[in-house]
């Protein structure tokens, strides 16, 4: 079984992806623009990769209307913090830094649905391919059990990563971490021990159930 997972960028940063493939991780290594990765490379090395689930930090669907999406109401609603999502007009009228990854985010999505389509609120079949929406932040809250703090984010979801018997490869920045955390959480969402927020009109957002599933990968070295 492969997951990916992909941490969503603006400009600048762009995308970085990960899978986990045997318990083993993966850096999505692009050859081309530069050595940065794009919506069409990211879909080509997950279906390269066979992958059956792939988890993206970015907004799946924009808002409706003038209340926040659902995902995030309810995130809210249990004091997990979280950045609202425009409307789509709003996002596309003012693309600044802080809605510049939500539009790259929006464009991987509907890339992907071409051949990953978006998580409806079930547990996918075996047979079933994929993508849904994550969020390292709420990943690591359910992991802990609510003890997170973003003072010391990047130590603490790479020690995440390393509970769950992830073996990853020295000095990794936190995109690559954000990216194996949403990988991670789609082993949780095939498992079935997942938690969505959301509906199927504005969309889910997935992180896993408990801390500490009981599916945790078997050590092996990171390539």
């Amino acid at each position: 079984m492969v997951v990916v997972g992909v941490d969503v960028g603006g400009e600048k940063k762009g995308f970085h992806a990960v899978a986990l493939r045997d318990g083993a991780y993966h850096r999505h290594e692009p050859s081309s623009r530069g050595g940065r990765a794009t919506v069409d490379s990211i879909l080509e090395w997950c279906r390269e990769l066979d992958a059956q689930a792939i988890g993206v930090d970015a907004p799946c669907k924009w808002r409706q209307g003038e209340n926040l999406r659902a995902a995030e109401s309810q995130l809210k609603a249990c004091r997990i913090e979280c950045f609202p999502t425009p409307r789509a007009e709003a996002a596309e009228d003012h693309p600044t830094a802080n809605y510049r990854w939500m539009i790259n985010g929006q464009a991987l999505f509907r890339r992907l649905r071409s051949h990953y389509p978006l998580f409806k609120g079930e547990t996918p079949s075996p047979s079933e391919k994929v993508c849904f929406e994550s969020y390292p932040h709420a990943i690591a809250w359910h992991l802990e059990g609510g003890r997170v703090y973003a003072k010391d984010k990047r130590n603490k979801r790479k020690e995440l990563l390393l509970r769950a018997n992830v073996d990853l490869p020295d000095g990794l920045g936190i995109d690559f971490v954000d990216a194996g955390l949403c990988a991670l959480t789609a082993l949780h969402l095939l498992s079935g021990e997942y938690k969505s927020y959301g509906d199927s009109q504005t969309g889910f957002i997935v992180v896993p159930r408990d801390p500490l599933a009981p599916h945790c990968l078997p050590r092996t070295p990171a390539v």
